[in-house]
């Protein structure tokens, strides 16, 4: 579906409008479609890719094994956007961002004196959560996203068919009544003819 290429379109248009980005910017896809249709342009920006999600409605080991993935990678990052398809009715979704932070990033913010009291191992089990929650979330609405495009486009499939076998159905009818009406005037043709 649709689904898909619209997050790489995305991709694609933000990298096109920030060439620093090709630079600096790292890509981890989640789901073959969307990095097949990212590794032909952005293949040296991508550091992880996962495969098997999207066959099966995402549960949230998956989004643990991503987040936990993500978090172990060598790369070091500050910020991340995480880009999803939200749902937003049967016929439409729209192409969404959430941003994500690093722990260095959420430790050094103004607002964090406020929770002077947290220590590191909470502050890391948070963000493991955060960003797993966050990444559940995501693959939540991608998937009913995605089944909404399904349906869509099987639907109207469905009424494509209808509306082709109608028409079949016709010129059949057509056919059969002009063959039938030949052979009757064959017929009282030759009977006139006697």
């Amino acid at each position: 579906p649709l689904v898909h290429s619209s997050v790489a379109k995305r991709i694609r248009t933000m990298m096109q409008e920030d060439p620093q980005l090709l630079e600096d910017a790292r890509i981890i896809c989640v789901g073959d479609k969307v990095r097949g249709i990212l590794q032909r342009l952005y293949s040296k920006n991508i550091i992880l890719s996962f495969s098997d999600y999207g066959k099966k409605p995402p549960i949230f080991d998956d989004a643990v094994q991503v987040a936990n993935a993500i978090l172990g990678c060598d790369y070091e990052f500050d910020k991340g956007i995480l880009m999803f398809n939200r749902f937003k009715s049967v016929v439409s979704y729209a192409t969404t961002d959430i941003p994500v932070f690093s722990l260095e990033t959420v430790t050094g913010s103004e607002k964090y004196t406020l929770y002077d009291s947290l220590d590191a191992d909470v502050l890391q089990c948070y963000q493991e959560y955060s960003l797993a929650s966050l990444i559940y979330y995501a693959m939540k609405e991608n998937a009913c996203s995605e089944q909404s495009s399904r349906m869509t486009a099987m639907d109207s499939a469905s009424k494509n068919a209808g509306e082709m076998i109608d028409k079949l159905t016709l010129t059949f009818n057509r056919t059969r009544q002009a063959v039938i009406t030949k052979e009757l005037i064959e017929i009282i043709s030759g009977a006139a003819a006697l």
